[in-house]
C-alpha cells in the first residue's frame, strides 16, 4: 500500500492530501546523519566496505539469508553481519569460505573496490530524446543520464518531461521502483492512485511507482518537470 506526501498546503480542499503518519518525526532521515564533507581515505576501511557490499549483493542474488550464508561458510552470524557492514577485515580463509559458499571466485568479492564509480554529465540541450510506451503528441521525454548500481540492486534515470499540447487523456504508468517529480514550469494535476495533486512550479511529488500514476489534468501549458525514476537493476551475465 503506497503513501503520498504533500509538503506544502493544498490549494484546493478537494485536492488536499493527508501527510504520511510519522513524516514529521523528530529523528532526521538516515541521509542527514552522514557528513557530506567526510572523504574516506582509500585504504583498509574502504576495502572492507567494498567486500561487504559485494558479499551482500552476491548473497541476495542467490536468494540466501545472512544466516544461511554464515552456516554454509562455517562462520558465526555475528561475523557475517560485521563483514557485510564493513566493520571487520575478513581473513583470506574466511573470504575463501564465503566465495565457495556463494559459488564465485574469491576475486569477485573484490571487484567493487577496483571499479571506477560513474558520473554522467549532460550539457544543456544535449540529452537523448526518448519515446516511451503510451506516449502522446506534445509529450516529450529527454533522458539526462543513467547509472546502474554496481551491485545490480537499483538503477536511476532522470528525465526532463515536456508537455506542449492538450490531450484528451493520458495513460497511467505503473512499474516497480520509486518516482520523484519536480515541476519547473506550468501547472498540472497529477494522479497517484486515487489521490490528485495540483502542482505548480517548485512543487514536488515522491511516490511508489508501483501504484498507477500520471498527469490527470493539464492546467497551464507548456509544462516541464524533472522526473527521476529508480527501479530494480538488471544483472549482467
Amino acid at each position: 500500500m503506497s503513501s503520498s506526501v504533500l509538503l506544502r498546503p493544498a490549494r484546493s480542499t478537494a485536492l488536499a492530501a493527508q501527510p504520511v503518519a510519522g513524516f514529521a518525526r523528530k529523528t532526521a532521515p538516515v541521509g542527514l546523519h552522514q557528513d557530506p564533507h567526510a572523504v574516506r581515505p582509500r585504504g583498509e576501511n574502504e576495502l572492507q566496505a567494498a567486500i561487504g557490499r559485494e558479499v551482500r549483493a552476491c548473497r541476495k542474488r542467490h536468494g540466501m539469508s545472512a544466516t544461511e550464508l554464515a552456516c554454509a561458510a562455517k562462520i558465526s552470524v555475528s561475523m557475517m553481519s560485521k563483514i557485510e557492514n564493513g566493520l571487520i577485515s575478513a581473513s583470506l580463509t574466511t573470504l575463501q569460505a564465503l566465495s565457495q559458499a556463494l559459488g564465485v571466485p574469491m576475486t569477485a568479492l573484490l571487484k567493487s573496490f577496483e571499479e571506477e564509480r560513474s558520473a554522467v554529465f549532460v550539457r544543456a540541450g544535449a540529452g537523448v530524446e526518448m519515446e516511451r510506451r503510451g506516449g502522446r503528441a506534445g509529450l516529450h521525454y529527454t533522458l539526462l543520464g543513467h547509472i546502474g548500481s554496481t551491485s545490480g540492486a537499483v538503477s536511476v534515470e532522470p528525465y526532463l518531461v515536456t508537455l506542449t499540447s492538450k490531450t484528451d487523456a493520458f495513460p497511467l504508468f505503473q512499474h516497480t521502483g520509486m518516482g520523484f517529480l519536480y515541476l519547473l514550469d506550468g501547472e498540472v494535476t497529477y494522479r497517484h492512485g486515487t489521490k490528485l495533486f495540483h502542482m505548480a512550479p517548485g512543487d514536488s511529488l515522491f511516490f511508489d511507482a508501483d501504484t498507477p500514476h500520471g498527469p490527470a489534468q493539464l492546467t497551464r501549458l507548456p509544462i516541464r518537470f524533472l522526473s527521476i525514476m529508480s527501479f530494480p537493476g538488471v544483472e549482467e551475465d
